[in-house]
């Protein structure tokens, strides 16, 4: 079954609270999407962790519920 965007933005919003979340229906087949994840938390942290947190953050979605997802991760200009 299909994740809907607003549930993966809702599950990545509860575990990094502090996240500002995009997503992107690639096909609009609900099934590929991009997410842009823009967080203060990922100061400081390689590309790869930031990713393992999005993933973690998904809690066992990705690959079963959600298909396919092209993550970028970035954390606010400010920082």
């Amino acid at each position: 079954m299909a994740m809907d965007a607003s549930e993966i933005e809702r599950l990545i919003k509860e575990g990094i609270p502090d996240a500002k979340v995009e997503i992107t229906d690639l096909r609009g087949d609900g099934d590929h999407y991009a997410a842009m994840v823009v967080s203060a938390s990922f100061a400081g942290l390689p590309r790869v962790r930031q990713h393992q947190m999005v993933y973690e953050a998904l809690q066992g979605n990705m690959g079963e519920a959600l298909h396919a997802l092209a993550l970028q991760t970035s954390v606010p200009e400010s920082q």
